[in-house]
């Protein structure tokens, strides 16, 4: 059985509270009193407003978690990055063959995933971002890795 990623705990635990809350709401309400039924009708449409309330807010702290965590260009890299060394080590010839297939990547893209494999980015990030085929980013990182 697969189990799911931890960071979709909190976001199921709040749907399965929801979803239990409602089925209590209906039970309630199934079995109030008929002259009870307006005063168990607004204490529960409360309690869903609050459940709403509490899903919005556990919805909103995940994405600000996600947006926290995303790796910022701006903020980490700089010049440094981009010297006359730069492209010291670049496996060309190792990528020549990618660069003439259907859907091929462009050279710049592959620069640039150069750059970031130089700068300790791992292959899944450069994959996701850059969106290359794990081969040409495995070869790029062991070429990395060689030329430190």
């Amino acid at each position: 059985m697969r189990t799911l990623p931890h960071s979709h705990t909190g976001e199921i635990a709040a749907l399965l509270g929801v979803l239990v809350l409602t089925v209590l709401e209906i039970t309630a309400l199934a079995t109030a009193p008929a002259r009870d039924r307006p005063l168990v009708s607004g204490a529960l449409v409360g309690a869903g407003t609050a459940a709403f309330v509490m899903v919005a807010a556990v919805w909103h702290s995940h994405r600000d978690v996600a947006r926290q965590g995303r790796w910022s260009l701006s903020q980490t890299v700089d010049e440094s990055w981009f010297t006359a060394h730069t492209l010291d080590g670049f496996p060309m010839e190792a990528v020549r063959p990618y660069l003439l297939g259907k859907n091929a990547p462009s050279l710049n893209s592959l620069y640039t995933a150069w750059v970031f494999t130089t700068h300790g980015r791992d292959a899944q990030w450069i994959e996701r971002h850059l969106n290359l085929p794990a081969d040409i980013t495995c070869l790029l990182l062991e070429a990395s890795r060689q030329r430190h």
